[in-house]
């Protein structure tokens, strides 16, 4: 009785944010909503041009060892990464290539400690979309969405979509009924008890970089979770040259490694010859 109860109560909450939303010709569609949301965002044809992006920043978190630890990202078309982070003079680093994946931390033995993705964490990695997102171009993706309802986020009324991955694995969007922005996203991720949990991602502070919005503060958390995660951009570099090395597969465990200097200053293992 009590999980039908709470069925209704969502279903009336679902009916008074459509009643509360502006009047309009006529109601828009999933491809309307889509493609609005690329023009907010600077429209599709500017993000194709995308093939690399650059983030650096800090992480807000209250369960990392240090504050305001600072990181890296390094984004390249179609699903590749390079994510670091610096906590404690100690630099933790994980890289996909499309297919595979490293995780690199230091050791006690001075050289790193390299370790393969695990099989979930392979597959999370590919059902991420590096650089554009899952809306757009999403036909072409493979990816189907479809309109579930109209939602309050923060005060604010959204658009709730449903999205379907190649994969299978599904995913919610919300866009702004205002700005058509994307507001929040959730999905599925792994963790070390190996039962996935549903993590919530909520942009804020979009700013027009070289004629494209991108969030500058990326929260995230686990779904009903008090305390979040900041991701807090400092700088954003659209199109920077990315030295294929930084996305290779690392140092076999055991050799030697040395640290020379990627693109932008971006620290970049790689073996020692």
């Amino acid at each position: 009785m009590k999980r039908i109860v709470t069925w209704l109560l969502a279903g009336c909450v679902s009916a008074i944010a459509w009643a509360q939303m502006p009047a309009a010709e006529h109601p828009l569609t999933v491809d309307e909503i889509i493609a609005k949301n690329a023009t907010a965002r600077g429209g599709e044809e500017a993000w194709r041009q995308i093939r690399t992006m650059l983030w650096t920043g800090h992480v807000e978190s209250a369960n990392a060892p240090t504050p305001n630890a600072p990181f890296v990202l390094a984004l390249r078309r179609p699903s590749s990464t390079r994510f670091e982070i610096t906590a404690m003079s100690q630099r933790i680093v994980r890289i996909f290539d499309g297919r595979e994946g490293w995780k690199i931390r230091p050791s006690s033995g001075g050289a790193p400690d390299v370790q393969a993705y695990a099989p979930a964490e392979v597959r999370f990695a590919r059902d991420e979309q590096v650089i554009d997102g899952p809306l757009l171009d999403h036909a072409a993706k493979g990816i189907t969405v479809a309109l579930d309802g109209m939602e309050a986020i923060e005060g604010k009324n959204a658009y709730r979509l449903n999205v379907t991955l190649p994969s299978g694995a599904h995913r919610h969007v919300w866009v702004d009924a205002a700005t058509f922005l994307d507001i929040r996203y959730d999905r599925e991720a792994p963790t070390l008890s190996r039962t996935p949990v549903i993590v919530e991602v909520t942009y804020r502070d979009f700013r027009e970089v070289d004629g494209l919005q991108v969030p500058f503060v990326i929260e995230s958390s686990v779904a009903g979770a008090a305390k979040k995660d900041r991701l807090v951009l400092e700088r954003v570099s659209m199109n920077p040259p990315l030295d294929e090395g930084m996305f290779i597969k690392p140092a076999i465990p055991g050799r030697h490694a040395t640290v020379a200097v990627g693109v932008s200053g971006m620290p970049a293992l790689r073996p020692a010859p």
